[in-house]
């Protein structure tokens, strides 16, 4: 893939994760899938995974499919992610999982809103 191609990827990307709110949490898949990219969640972590030091993006609230923070390359990387999300209220169980159903993210449908607006 070209390194433009991927830049505009990484940035559709970055702009779902965005919308997650505080104490909200959202898949790889999730994101993939509401940033038009199905069956790309890999590529979520490659633009998470490209993300700066100190980015405005809240990368720490994506989580695998499990509800479960991943290992990351980075040393202490996992341990800040899970931090950082207790810090915003989110629970883990005793074996470190996110309840999905009570604090995973709900995005509003925008076709969905758009239709409804025409009737």
């Amino acid at each position: 893939m070209a390194r433009k191609s991927a830049d505009g990827l990484h940035a559709r990307i970055h702009a779902v994760v965005r919308r997650i709110p505080r104490g909200r949490v959202a898949s790889y898949g999730q994101v993939a899938r509401v940033a038009g990219l199905a069956s790309h969640a890999r590529l979520v972590g490659y633009a998470m995974a490209a993300l700066q030091t100190g980015t405005s993006v809240p990368w720490h609230r994506v989580v695998n499919a499990q509800g479960r923070v991943s290992p990351r390359a980075t040393p202490g990387a996992d341990s800040l992610q899970r931090a950082l999300l207790e810090r915003e209220g989110v629970q883990f169980d005793a074996q470190g999982r996110i309840e999905l159903a009570r604090f995973g993210w709900q995005p509003r449908d925008r076709a969905r809103r758009a239709s409804n607006a025409l009737r």
